[in-house]
């Protein structure tokens, strides 16, 4: 089954991007997943090809128009059941476990926002999932939704190499990775622990968990249930 992923942009020549390399483009040529990049223009009726009005009850910035976007999202999942995203720093931080849940599906509908964002009622009308990578502000949704693809066709079946490569990595447990190390043994005076290089396999495991504890609790701990550290 082919992950298929539909973006409705005003820059389709922003993507696929940096997904036509590494293990993301090789799957892309596999024909393990799909993207297709829409141009949101293309649905305005005017001469000028309008997308955007001043925001109502004024304010800096523009808007992007719902009847305009709304044609748009019909166009490619009028009858599709794939969900439809909205990168918006306002959205829900996107987590490894909505990643994975999001590979075990045929794909997703993401819009990506531009000017001062999107009329809410195409939001609601659409049923539009807001979704976040982050507490900061960009330029618009496409690096988002790059992103979010990025995170999504790394883990879906067959793309990497090692089934078991995604398994020990930050957040699928629900805390940050383990430090990584190898060859040479030696590196300006910095040794590899010498547990790593043992061969006691229960050592290595048990030392990997700790410094992911360790890691997280220094780093993240509101990963950790029972916040705050203190109790």
């Amino acid at each position: 089954m082919t992950f298929r992923a539909t973006i409705l942009t005003l820059y389709p020549e922003m993507f696929p991007g940096h997904l036509t390399f590494s293990l993301a483009g090789k799957a892309l040529e596999r024909g393990q997943w799909s993207l297709d990049a829409v141009q949101i223009r293309d649905f305005a009726e005017d001469r000028h090809r309008t997308v955007d009005d001043t925001p109502a009850g004024g304010g800096a910035g523009m808007v992007l128009k719902p009847d305009i976007l709304a044609k748009a999202i019909d166009s490619v999942s009028e009858n599709d059941s794939r969900p439809r995203l909205l990168m918006s720093p306002r959205g829900k931080p996107l987590t490894q476990e909505r990643v994975r849940e999001l590979a075990g599906g045929d794909g997703v509908v993401i819009v990506c926002g531009r000017f001062e964002g999107v009329d809410q009622r195409v939001i609601d009308a659409r049923n539009l999932e807001e979704v976040s990578i982050g507490d900061y502000v960009l330029s618009g949704g496409e690096p988002a939704a790059l992103t979010l693809l990025d995170a999504v066709v790394r883990v879906l079946p067959g793309v990497m190499g090692n089934a078991l490569s995604g398994t020990h990595e930050s957040f699928e447990n629900g805390l940050l990775e383990h430090p990584q190390y190898t060859r040479p043994q030696m590196f300006e005076g910095r040794e590899i622990p010498a547990v790593l290089t043992s061969g006691n396999h229960a050592a290595i495991e048990k030392w990997r968990l700790e410094e992911s504890r360790r890691l997280t609790l220094e780093r993240r701990p509101d990963l950790i249930p029972g916040h705050p550290v203190t109790k």
